[in-house]
């Protein structure tokens, strides 16, 4: 049976096409209204049959694309990501996808309607990073219900996304970076925030430190967790980032001093406050608890910033500052990539690629002084 066209009423057709038979027996087929012209219906009923014969035909889905995103993150993504990224995928999808196809089936996600949805985050003044986050998400989910058979193609490969704007790197100079250092001397986080500069560690690694992570007769930090915070869930101590994120690292001897002052102010406080829970983090707050990323940024390190005369960069980019700094200085980039426990030297040389016009330049002025050496 080719396909079979049934008039239905003023341009409106049945295309009908023979499956087969199910496990019992039973004729199979596959039934779609057509509005148009009987032209329509037969273009239609081609397409069918060509996907049939080259093995490309899925049923179309009448699963609520919400249904599907829904079992999509409790059966994949729950058991595959951390409680905030899982949490972080729920609130965008809410946000922003759900209001256009929440109530639609999966079939009728179209290019089209994709492309309307980013549009829309744009007008809105989202940013193309935002859209590019949410097409991620977006598009993995879709890429499982390819997988699960509910549709033959994810409609997210047919759509234009917007152009990656740069994000401008806010980091602090050799000379800012002194006048920081000698800004946090009346700040109680001195060591902390001379840590990060220095090691090149993110926040959240630093603050789940634990006393027997630091070695300070070897000046050595290693770094084997993380601090994450889900709205109304607490705090929770993960495992890194990337299996390269657990590393060693050595810290300047100013340092490890700032450290063993640190150590000993701590045990001199937890001796004076009754109500102390002490879960042993290096940087805690007045009572024992993990510190928030945001209230030290907030309370303290925008507060040295500001003595200091400093730009007001984010507590993150100390991080950036000491990568940056240690590539002006000529260290090697692969020094540098295990220090920052990034996966790949790529990554770090494509996000500090700032620093590398200056870096080849003084490579040229090497070879020119090995190669070219004037007789005088």
């Amino acid at each position: 049976m080719a396909g079979q066209i049934i008039k239905r009423g003023e341009r409106k057709f049945l295309v009908r096409i023979f499956l087969g038979r199910d496990a019992n027996g039973k004729r199979k087929y596959h039934n779609h209204t057509v509005h148009g012209t009987k032209k329509d219906a037969e273009k239609y009923r081609n397409q069918k049959l060509r996907e049939l014969d080259i093995g490309e035909f899925v049923e179309p889905s009448k699963e609520l694309f919400k249904d599907h995103v829904d079992r999509w993150l409790e059966q994949v993504v729950k058991h595959r990501v951390r409680e905030k990224t899982y949490q972080d995928y729920k609130r965008r999808l809410e946000l922003y996808i759900f209001p256009s196809l929440a109530e639609v089936t999966l079939s009728q996600v179209t290019p089209d309607v994709i492309q309307e949805i980013y549009s829309n985050m744009l007008e809105r003044g989202l940013s193309s990073r935002s859209v590019r986050y949410v097409h991620t998400i977006l598009k993995n989910s879709l890429n499982q219900a390819v997988k699960w058979g509910k549709i033959y193609r994810n409609p997210c490969d047919l759509v234009d996304l917007p152009r990656l704007e740069t994000k401008e790197m806010h980091v602090l100079s050799p000379d800012e970076a002194v006048r920081f250092l000698e800004a946090t001397v009346y700040s109680r986080f001195k060591a902390l925030f001379s840590l990060l500069i220095t090691t090149g560690m993110r926040p959240g690694e630093a603050l789940a430190l634990k006393w027997p992570d630091i070695n300070l007769d070897k000046g050595k930090v290693t770094v084997n967790k993380t601090l994450t915070r889900v709205k109304g869930r607490g705090w929770k101590l993960e495992e890194p980032k990337t299996t390269k994120s657990r590393r060693t690292i050595p810290i300047p001897e100013d340092v490890v001093k700032d450290l063993k002052e640190h150590r000993a102010a701590q045990a001199e406080h937890k001796l004076q406050v009754e109500a102390y829970h002490d879960h042993g983090f290096v940087f805690a707050s007045e009572t024992g608890e993990p510190m928030s990323e945001t209230n030290l940024s907030r309370r303290d390190f925008k507060r040295v910033l500001k003595q200091a005369g400093l730009p007001d960069i984010r507590l993150y980019d100390l991080r950036h500052t000491c990568a940056t700094l240690l590539l002006a200085a000529g260290e090697n980039p692969k020094i540098v990539s295990e220090r920052l426990g990034h996966t790949d030297i790529t990554l770090t040389l494509g996000t500090y690629s700032h620093v590398l016009p200056d870096m080849q330049e003084e490579a040229t002025e090497k070879l020119n002084n090995m190669l070219f050496i004037k007789v005088t």
